[in-house]
């Protein structure tokens, strides 16, 4: 259960950064505009079922680590975003930018994003299953 309201939290998140972006960064967002990011009709469901997949890997993982994370429920959300950057994020991030012509600004506020997303299920999974 954790792992389906951390995805429906951040699919929320999702849609609230978007539009933050879109109003706040338009330059920024017009990286986006680029064909490659858009993989058809078919497939775009995909793209909203990614907070569940990362909600529910991110529980599934909790469930096995989250003995090791110490302190309050803040202190150990924060530390289960930071080794899912370690981890996952930041060598993806690298063949990402290293294999596609994106911008490094682009490449950047992806790690972040999934920095931030890991740190949200990891505040959620923390409180809702210590």
């Amino acid at each position: 259960m954790p792992g389906l309201i951390a995805g429906a939290v951040l699919l929320a998140l999702s849609y609230v950064l978007l539009y933050g972006l879109i109003n706040f960064f338009p330059t920024f967002v017009e990286e986006f505009y680029n064909p490659v990011f858009y993989p058809g009709n078919d497939r775009a469901v995909l793209f909203f079922m990614h907070p569940f997949i990362i909600g529910l890997a991110l529980a599934w993982f909790w469930e096995r680590v989250k003995e090791i994370f110490k302190g309050s429920f803040i202190v150990r959300g924060i530390e289960l975003g930071l080794v899912y950057a370690i981890v996952a994020t930041l060598p993806s991030m690298w063949i990402t930018f290293s294999a596609i012509d994106v911008s490094l600004a682009m490449v950047g506020s992806w790690f972040m994003y999934g920095i931030l997303q890991a740190t949200v299920a990891g505040l959620i999974f923390a409180k809702m299953n210590p």
